[in-house]
């Protein structure tokens, strides 16, 4: 299967993807994602599981959290067993597409998409590939979670911003200038990073791109429902407050038929 534009970027962000989150959402959405997955009666799966920011948490009482993970960057991939070997947790993730998962059918309870992935899927057809995969795997009556980043076509265009600057444990100073591109007919918001890390006397600049396609709540929630699966709730925070049209989060929970 030929990759998604979607998914072309995320090797780069890798080594920043940490530092970056640390400063933005932060761990503000654990909490959310452990009681999801604790509420369920077997295993969950994380789509795009990135560095492990949320699957280390969701794995560490294996007495409650049956957890696997699934990312197409092994960069990102690689990251992630880094955090896991250094919390001495055994970790379940696989290199795969979340278009094409590598799980039997019906072999999970939960599916969860954190914190936008299922927005790097670019097109009517990808994001169909991944929301059928997800029905598939899920056993009947098992639940389907996606956290959606909040009306990225709402946001204006700007050009060469510094939009964070700080410094890693090691010393090391980061800054990110950053741009954004609109794309409006195809509902597409293109980040262009740059990012700088200064190390003593040392320079390093990395440049790439990451995209994402953003649909409206109501539309989005009825492509899962054509997926096969029946919309539970629209909540509009991390707490289960409902969602409307001013909230800060989009996170939509539905039931597999």
């Amino acid at each position: 299967m030929k990759r998604s534009t979607g998914s072309k970027g995320w090797d780069e962000y890798a080594a920043f993807y940490d530092w970056e989150n640390q400063r933005t959402v932060g761990r503000r959405d654990i909490a959310f994602w452990q009681r999801f997955a604790a509420n369920q009666k077997g295993r969950s799966l994380e789509l795009g599981t990135g560095t492990g920011r949320v699957l280390l948490p969701l794995t560490r009482d294996r007495n409650r959290y049956i957890t696997a993970g699934v990312d197409i960057s092994e960069a990102m991939l690689g990251r992630a067993r880094t955090r896991f070997r250094r919390a001495r947790q055994p970790m379940r993730a696989a290199r795969g597409d979340i278009r094409a998962l590598p799980y039997r059918s019906s072999s999970f309870a939960a599916v969860i998409a954190p914190y936008g992935i299922i927005q790097s899927l670019t097109s009517d057809a990808d994001l169909a590939a991944a929301l059928t995969e997800a029905a598939r795997v899920l056993r009947k009556g098992g639940r389907l979670a996606v956290d959606l980043v909040p009306d990225l076509p709402a946001w204006s265009e700007y050009s060469n911003r510094t939009s964070l600057k700080g410094k890693r444990r090691n010393g090391a100073v980061i800054s990110l200038v950053e741009s954004v591109r609109q794309d409006r007919r195809r509902r597409l918001t293109i980040f262009d990073q740059e990012f700088t890390e200064r190390r003593g006397r040392a320079r390093e600049v990395r440049r790439f791109s990451l995209t994402f396609r953003t649909l409206p709540v109501p539309e989005m929630a009825a492509r899962i429902e054509q997926a096969g699966f029946r919309m539970e709730a629209a909540l509009g925070d991390y707490d289960g407050r409902p969602w409307d049209m001013r909230a800060d989060v989009w996170i939509l929970i539905a039931r597999k038929r």
